[in-house]
């Protein structure tokens, strides 16, 4: 039985050190000196201040700024600690009411917004964090900004073309922006 028991715990101790000690340290390492702002959260300061991350979607209710995406993390809006989808398929009757309960929100927000609304502003993303919405989604909520700040809308256009981001390769995804920074952005033109 012992020459059986020593090897096992032999290995256990060397795989508990292989993989509990060096691997954690070498992979953190190697994020920190490749990609350390990513490692580092991606977070946003302003005046030494935290304000946000570009990785994680942040909940804006006011009229003054761009909504983002819906979230899918319960029971507090863009939690990292709970991210995930909410697992509502598209024929389940809670979605349906939850996006007829976003359309309506919105409608209600822009009373004589004409313009299709675009899926992602009232669809959760996979994660549930997505921090940006699409380039029409933008465009969707531009008119109502620039009203809530008595700014002219064309000011608004150009910051939205300002922080567009392209299809990743060109192919993959569609072109987006990040909603914290175009909502920064807004408050240091108004300013």
């Amino acid at each position: 039985m012992i020459s059986h028991l020593r090897p096992a715990l032999v290995l256990f101790g060397a795989l508990s050190i292989v993989c509990g000690l060096i691997y954690p340290y070498a992979v953190t390492g190697i994020g920190q000196a490749v990609f350390p702002e990513q490692a580092n959260g991606s977070l946003v300061q302003r005046g030494g201040i935290t304000v946000g991350s570009r990785l994680i979607g942040q909940s804006f209710t006011s009229p003054r700024y761009f909504w983002g995406r819906p979230s899918a993390t319960a029971p507090m809006a863009n939690n990292a600690a709970g991210s995930g989808g909410s697992n509502l398929g598209p024929l389940n009757p809670a979605l349906a009411d939850a996006v007829k309960g976003r359309v309506d929100a919105l409608k209600a927000a822009d009373p004589g917004n004409t313009m299709p609304i675009p899926a992602d502003l009232v669809t959760a993303s996979a994660s549930g964090l997505d921090p940006e919405i699409s380039l029409a989604a933008a465009r969707y909520q531009l008119r109502r900004v620039a009203a809530a700040r008595g700014l002219p809308q064309s000011a608004v256009e150009t910051l939205i073309a300002q922080h567009a981001q392209e299809a990743l390769f060109g192919i993959f995804g569609e072109a987006r922006v990040n909603v914290l920074e175009l909502n920064l952005a807004l408050d240091a033109l108004h300013k």
